[in-house]
């Protein structure tokens, strides 16, 4: 490229980053929840460079052009590193009265907010809140408002450790791992890659902007999602009585969804309409996340504070996420302390949220804090039972690849023949080990025993061929999983019925779309097959191997620059994309990097029933 063009490109290119100057500390919170946040001033944090930036997600959210190439300038990375290289000025630096250049202290201040949090003696959320990150601002473009966040950015005043131990932290105190307010490249990589995957499979959640490399492994991770509010942002509140700040909570959020046109509604008569729109919303969000997490077998540790999820229903916080391969009911996650729900538990956790949102609603409304136990039978709480077991039968059928026509169809006509499959399919899918539960690395787990993946993609295509159903061992050949032992695959007269009963209420439902359709079976079947082959992938991400991937991918770092490993996590999202009625694109691939994404997948089939 000659001088000429470079220079006219590089002035193109700090014209069209000007949208990083909004990101500057404010935010609207602030000002209109007054209680629910801790303010810092932060200044400039040296020695960083920009390991990994999304150029996809920042092209949606405006901070650069769609026609931007997929590669770092030297304009682009001083603008990343200007507005999200920072470290607060925390208690700790205050009270010891240490001295920072004022040229690099920021003008503004960043917020860390107030929610409940279980890991607190307090468990009204006093002392709980946002321990190691900072919220960085909003940007708007194209009718979305984004809320930007930061992780490691210093320790802050609202950290389980600050207030177990009654002092103040220095930021990076080596005396404390997760109260030292600083993060990892390592979690950061472990975000991009998880969150990029089940955003592209529908999941809500949030994603990861930047990464932001220091020495020493450490990073500030940037993350960003329409709105980063979470149902512990309301509970602290709540549980304090605290009205005021509450209804500053719920009419900021409300305003939001209505901003970003998340609700179809958006005018009330009066506050009761208003508050409980906003319950029955949540029922909605949770109802629907609940049955997913269920049935792509997503443990996200749900629990009564409602921290380690969004107002949406969006995952947050990597660090306890995992997708089985199998449906292994019984892993729990032991955070020293305490063991975490399992997948099963979500379900009632995220009632127990709904729940309180019904409570809240009521509260705002009357100005009476009630019992919660007298929203037990809410006719919100029966809304979220039914809506959960509707999501659950569409799921299901989804998962066999009936067409979204072909599935309104079952549903409305045929729901008896869904809830007859349902049936079946789970005593498969539940079905445990005689082994039992055992320790691993980061918990105990108990094994699933067989693939529902496996017979959901395969079964469509067996039958085809023969015309006929599978007998009794040649279909325990195919569900098998890995983990079955001998004792696990005994032929009992109740599992020969089961066997039955699932191929035929497999084939009922397809002989109902035949009809309503009117379709030939044996196309109909073609079509499931073509469709099931994605959906039930043989090789699916599990959380082990977005572990092991993580760990191979910073090995390579060395060699790996920013722009390389965005082509690297969009190739990874695009080959875990399970969506029949997306569009493959088909990225451009380096020769070099051909070798690693090799080994990628290897692992993803090595760890495709793990946890």
């Amino acid at each position: 490229m000659n001088q000429a063009k470079k220079n006219s490109l590089d002035e193109v290119g700090k014209r069209s980053y000007s949208s990083f100057a909004r990101v500057n500390g404010e935010h609207p919170f602030k000002s209109q929840v007054p209680g629910g946040r801790v303010e810092y001033k932060a200044r400039y944090k040296k020695g960083g460079k920009v390991a990994f930036f999304n150029f996809d997600l920042a092209k949606e959210m405006g901070l650069i052009s769609k026609s931007h190439l997929h590669q770092l300038n030297p304009d682009l990375e001083r603008e990343i590193l200007e507005t999200f290289s920072i470290v607060i000025i925390n208690e700790y630096d205050v009270i010891n009265k240490i001295k920072f250049p004022e040229d690099e202290i920021l003008p503004n201040t960043f917020m860390a907010t107030r929610y409940l949090q279980l890991q607190h003696p307090d468990k009204c959320g006093r002392t709980s809140g946002d321990g190691r990150s900072i919220w960085n601002g909003t940007i708007r473009s194209n009718g979305v408002t984004w809320d930007i966040s930061s992780c490691g950015t210093g320790a802050t005043k609202l950290s389980p450790a600050s207030n177990l131990n009654k002092k103040f932290y220095q930021t990076g105190d080596p005396s404390i791992s997760y109260g030292c307010g600083l993060s990892e490249v390592g979690e950061g990589l472990e975000t991009l890659f998880f969150s990029e995957v089940l955003g592209k499979n529908g999941f809500k959640t949030e994603r990861v902007l930047a990464i932001i490399e220091f020495e020493k492994g450490l990073s500030i991770n940037v993350r960003a999602n329409p709105n980063l509010l979470r149902p512990s942002h309301f509970f602290g509140h709540l549980k304090q009585g605290n009205l005021k700040t509450l209804k500053n909570v719920a009419d900021y959020h409300i305003a939001r969804q209505i901003e970003n046109k998340q609700w179809s509604q958006t005018t009330f008569k009066n506050d009761k309409e208003k508050y409980f729109y906003l319950a029955h919303q949540v029922a909605k969000c949770f109802a629907e996340t609940a049955a997913k997490f269920e049935d792509e077998y997503i443990f996200c540790w749900l629990d009564w504070d409602g921290d380690n999820i969004l107002m949406d229903g969006g995952i947050i916080d990597y660090g306890s996420i995992r997708q089985f391969g199998l449906f292994h009911a019984e892993y729990r996650y032991d955070d020293v302390q305490r063991f975490s729900t399992s997948i099963l538990e979500q379900k009632l956790k995220a009632k127990y949220i709904v729940q309180c949102f019904v409570q809240i609603a009521d509260f705002l409304t009357t100005g009476k804090k009630k019992s919660l136990s007298q929203f037990k039978h809410h006719e919100v709480i029966k809304y979220f039972d039914k809506h959960f077991t509707d999501c659950k039968e569409r799921n299901l059928i989804q998962k066999i690849g009936f067409k979204k026509n072909q599935q309104e169809l079952v549903l409305k006509n045929h729901k008896d023949l869904v809830t007859r499959f349902r049936k079946t399919f789970t005593y498969f899918e539940r079905a445990k080990s005689r082994k039992g539960i055992y320790k691993v690395a980061d918990g105990v787990t108990r094994d699933a025993v067989f693939c529902m993946r496996d017979i959901l993609r395969e079964y469509p295509q067996l039958y085809l061929t023969r015309q006929s159903p599978l007998s009794h061992m040649e279909f325990m050949e195919v569900i098998k999983s890995s983990y079955a032992k001998k004792g696990d695959l005994k032929l009992t007269e109740l599992r020969k019925k089961q066997i039955n009963r699932f191929q035929n209420s497999y084939m009922a439902l397809v002989s109902a779309v035949e009809k309503e359709s009117h379709q030939n079976r044996s196309q109909l079947l073609l079509e499931l097959t073509m469709r099931s082959s994605i959906i039930n992938k043989y090789d699916r991400v599990t959380g082990d191997s977005i572990t092991y991937i993580v760990q191979k991918v910073q090995k390579l770092r060395p060699k790996l620059n920013a722009d390389e490993l965005f082509k690297l996590a969009q190739e990874f999202s695009s080959y875990q994309n399970l969506d029949p009625d997306q569009k493959k694109i088909s990225n451009e691939v380096l020769p070099r990097h051909k070798n690693i994404m090799q080994n990628i997948y290897s692992i993803v089939r090595e760890c495709r029933e793990g946890i």
